[in-house]
């Protein structure tokens, strides 16, 4: 209430449930039961934490409204950006802000600034500039995003701020897509409470309704609420979940060269104590983890002696291993890529996943994290009926998975991968290609090549999936455009020609879908022998 008695149309955060309190805190068991969930449940590496959760409050509102320590604004550049939370702050705050602002001089991308709240009831302003978000330049994006986040919290740190209220500071106006700032805004807040969670005592996220959903949506991952949330959250964790204060992790800057790799660096005292030291550290990843006697299982398998059941129980186990590798492996540096995304449904409803083989440098990367990237991203998908999409297109042979790989990858995936995996439309197959599936298909593995659909052209694959649920790469648009362009023309020709000379013109369409293709490849093959190229010469 103000002096004369009417209500405030400022709220008070100490007033506002706590995300914590949106649910129950913990799980309905004793904690003998939740001890054991511990032991037995892969954890997430955003724990489930009370204390946290009484912290962080989300609120549908105006930020400019909250009474608390400080509020955050989203500005450009120079400070005068004019968007709903800029416009609503220099309303409620009076003209004795712009000319504070005056004083700062502007303020670069990633940083914040420090200003009296004048008529606010938050006693000061934390002004920031997000990033303009590009496509190509996202990796530059994620960390100005970061630091917005990390240098506000770290500023409400160093004068001692009890509560500071959060604006969604990547603005429309700058295209940064809300999902992808989302996680980046919760993760950076967790990270910060985790190891500065004593210096404050709320932080709001003031949202407005078309920011809730995503808000609600996504803050379980990282504040979650009971155990039991902490375990179904974590599959829907990206693969880029930051270091341990919540930056985006660059691959390139994480290459570090050890003195002695396999022994720790803090271990200098104990180099001339030679087989004393204690290797016991050495195999303690998952990979070095094994159940029984494998040797032995391996040989009853081969000898038949194992039953189905026990086959696919043994299946399961290594697929889980595999699976909680993924959730716990840092996959930042195969993400990048963008070899492997969803989109939309196809003509049936069913989830199209596409895999652009061109962003594969199969020479270049680590093919096993590769897998573990496959799973991370497939396995909830799978659970439900799906298509892959496969663009060959402009593929080198460093870009070619080879036949090992591929038939590791279809050992290791679960059955449900299999059994809801409905077709594969392999885009811009060379003949090559399809010689490779074909022996891939008949000889390696089985039920999957029945799958196999051939697309030499996207006007095909649109009968379907529409071209509206796929996000194509702009290189394949150009070569279907262009490769289509030059056939129409080179057939329409061989069609006239044949006209001229009182033949079909139907030949045109088998002249050129079939035997010509067919007498390239053969061509192509035969020449690029040495041994033949020598038998031919005179």
């Amino acid at each position: 209430m103000d002096p004369l008695g009417a209500p405030s149309q400022f709220v008070d955060v100490d007033t506002l449930p706590s995300w914590g309190n949106s649910c129950e805190d913990q799980l309905n068991a004793s904690a003998i039961a939740a001890e054991t969930y511990q032991e037995e449940t892969i954890r997430s590496p955003f724990l489930y934490n009370k204390d946290i959760n009484g912290k962080v409050v989300l609120w549908k509102g105006d930020v400019a409204l909250l009474n608390c320590t400080a509020i955050v604004n989203t500005s450009n550049e120079s400070l005068t950006d004019k968007n709903p939370v800029s416009e609503s702050i220099f309303m409620l705050a009076g003209p004795d802000l712009k000319e504070d602002l005056q004083k700062l001089r502007g303020c670069r991308t990633g940083e914040a600034k420090l200003t009296k709240g004048f008529n606010l009831a938050a006693r000061f302003i934390i002004h920031t500039v997000g990033p303009k978000y590009k496509s190509r330049y996202r990796t530059a994006a994620e960390s100005s995003l970061y630091s917005c986040y990390r240098n506000v919290l770290q500023l409400a740190k160093e004068q001692s701020m009890s509560s500071v209220g959060f604006c969604v500071i990547n603005s429309a106006k700058r295209g940064y897509p809300l999902e992808d700032a989302t996680h980046i805004a919760l993760r950076t807040v967790r990270r910060f409470l985790e190891i500065h969670g004593e210096t404050l005592e709320k932080v709001v996220f003031a949202v407005s309704e078309l920011e809730e959903a995503t808000y609600q949506k996504l803050l379980p991952l990282y504040f979650p609420r009971s155990l039991k949330e902490e375990s179904r959250s974590l599959p829907y964790l990206p693969a880029d979940i930051g270091n341990a204060e919540g930056e985006p992790v660059v691959p390139e800057r994480q290459i570090r060269i050890s003195e002695k790799p396999g022994a720790p660096e803090d271990n200098q005292e104990e180099e001339d104590e030679g087989l004393g030291v204690d290797l016991s550290f050495i195999g303690s990843h998952a990979f070095a983890r094994m159940e029984g006697d494998i040797d032995k299982q391996r040989r009853l398998i081969l000898q038949g002696q194992l039953s189905e059941a026990a086959l696919q129980k043994q299946h399961q186990r290594n697929y889980n291993r595999w699976l909680c590798q993924a959730r716990s492996e840092d996959l930042s540096d195969i993400a990048s890529l963008k070899a492997l995304y969803q989109t939309g449904v196809d003509n049936c409803g069913r989830t199209v996943m596409v895999v652009v083989g061109r962003n594969i440098p199969v020479t270049l990367i680590d093919m096993d994290k590769a897998l573990l990237y496959f799973i991370h991203v497939m396995d909830h998908i799978a659970v439900k009926e799906y298509v892959l999409v496969y663009f060959h297109t402009l593929t080198s042979e460093y870009n070619h998975l080879d036949s090992d790989f591929l038939k590791k990858l279809y050992d290791v995936v679960d059955v449900k991968y299999k059994r809801n995996l409905k077709a594969v439309y392999f885009v811009h197959p060379t003949f090559r290609s399809k010689v490779s599936t074909w022996f891939f298909t008949t000889f390696s593995v089985s039920g999957l090549k029945d799958k196999i659909h051939h697309v030499d052209s996207l006007h095909q694959l649109f009968s379907a999936i529409s071209p509206e649920q796929i996000d194509f790469p702009p290189f394949v648009l150009e070569y279907d455009a262009r490769h289509l362009t030059w056939w129409n023309v080179a057939e329409r020709t061989w069609a006239l020609k044949l006209e001229d000379l009182g033949l079909n013109p139907n030949l045109s369409a088998l002249f050129f879908f079939k035997i010509w293709p067919l007498s390239l490849s053969l061509l192509s093959s035969y020449t690029s022998s040495p041994q033949n190229v020598a038998e031919d010469r005179p």
